[in-house]
């Protein structure tokens, strides 16, 4: 296999998270609004676990074919923020849609949470690439994503499967899990990209001195 090809598959991989989890999105809307059929449950979940696994295996092959860019190291996170948008906001409409307000409330947290994180991270790394600091996840923001993915597949089949099988206990200890994972993440990139934050707002004081 060239290697225009291995780097043609691996960001296929990267890429289809976004009409995957499209394809999640209407689905899960169709199943919660219009009917509540079992196909169209488990083609939403199979959707939604297809579009996480690319995480997964786009990074295992852009390894192992050694075929990794800056435009892979910028679009994963770009796709992960497409995975989010589309998945919270829709986790907190089931959940309130099914009477469990309370745990609704949670995940308004959750959502309001992760979002601004990717935020901030986005913006860090604007500040990173004016002195050439790579945009490629530490392994913070890693091991956020590692566990996200599946908490993500683990809330939804909980609240919307007509057998969950999963104990409530458990999705709420991996929630605040999770919540506790995304803020030790902010704080390392935070921490990492300090330094180049505070020289760009020390140029920004130089320029407006009168000279």
């Amino acid at each position: 296999m060239s290697t225009r090809v291995k780097l043609g598959f691996v960001t296929f991989l990267t890429v289809v998270r976004f009409p995957l989890v499209l394809l999640f999105f209407a689905a899960a809307v169709v199943y919660e609004v219009f009917s509540p059929s079992a196909w169209i449950f488990v083609f939403a979940f199979v959707s939604l676990i297809a579009s996480a696994v690319t995480d997964l295996f786009d990074g295992y092959f852009a390894r192992r074919f050694q075929v990794e860019t800056q435009f892979g190291a910028h679009a994963d996170p770009l796709m992960d923020k497409f995975f989010y948008l589309a998945t919270f906001p829709l986790l907190v409409f089931v959940s309130s849609a099914g009477g469990s307000r309370t745990h609704a409330v949670v995940l308004l947290v959750l959502t309001a949470l992760f979002l601004m994180r990717d935020q901030w991270v986005t913006f860090l790394r604007s500040i990173g690439s004016i002195y050439n600091v790579p945009g490629n996840a530490n392994w913070s923001g890693k091991l956020r994503t590692s566990i996200t993915f599946p908490l993500i597949c683990c809330i939804y089949f909980y609240v919307e499967s007509p057998r969950p099988f999963i104990p409530g206990w458990f999705v709420y200890a991996f929630e605040a899990f999770a919540f506790i994972i995304n803020v030790i993440s902010l704080f390392v990139y935070t921490r990492t990209y300090w330094p180049y934050l505070r020289r760009a707002t020390e140029m920004e004081e130089k320029a407006d001195r009168p000279t």
